[in-house]
């Protein structure tokens, strides 16, 4: 497999009030944007010949946001990337824009029921989604990269990229902090953080 290197979008102030947020379309903050612009020199650090690689982000504001100014770091047109919409993040359903202690206060009950089952645990609402529904829908677009590869993407794609090709189960990869601020990088010989 090709060198694919995955960059979690920056923070936006729902990540920083710990809300979920799911497919909200909600803008980094100036922290973000600096976690972005570092996540991108780290690149221009790692990436000898940019050109050779393919950028695609998901199709939310927040990734879109983060790719643009990576490829400036990289010395790039900003806007010239992909994006798909199979990278784009878990759906959380009726608990989009609320804090997980905000939900317990109301039903406690489901959130022991996520405790339990982290992976599989669909949130109330139509679109709702667990990480294993993500995991199933992202897995084509991994099978499908066929040379090195700049992701942007969110929290839940990582998580799915350890459960898939990394050694963590569904539980430890859905209870494992994912930062903002790292690179991921994925090839045949490692799933690392770097």
């Amino acid at each position: 497999m090709p060198i694919v290197y995955f960059v979690r979008h920056g923070q936006t102030d729902w990540n920083a009030e710990l809300r979920f947020q799911g497919q909200q379309d909600i803008a980094i903050n100036a922290t973000g944007r600096e976690q972005a612009r570092r996540n991108g020199a780290r690149l221009a650090g790692l990436i000898a010949e940019p050109a050779a690689f393919r950028f695609v982000a998901s199709p939310l504001g927040r990734t879109r946001q983060t790719m643009q100014v990576v490829r400036t770091e990289l010395g790039l047109n900003p806007a010239r990337y992909e994006t798909d919409d199979r990278l784009v993040e878990i759906n959380y359903g009726d608990w989009e824009g609320s804090t997980l202690e905000e939900i317990e206060s109301r039903h406690p009950e489901l959130v022991a029921a996520r405790r339990k089952d982290k992976w599989n645990y669909v949130p109330p609402g139509k679109r709702a989604e667990s990480y294993a529904m993500q995991a199933k829908r992202f897995e084509p677009w991994l099978e499908e990269v066929e040379q090195p590869t700049v992701c942007v993407t969110h929290g839940g794609i990582l998580r799915c990229v350890l459960k898939l090709r990394g050694s963590m189960s569904g539980q430890e990869a859905g209870d494992i902090v994912v930062p903002q601020d790292r690179i991921m990088a994925l090839d045949d010989a490692r799933v690392e953080w770097l």
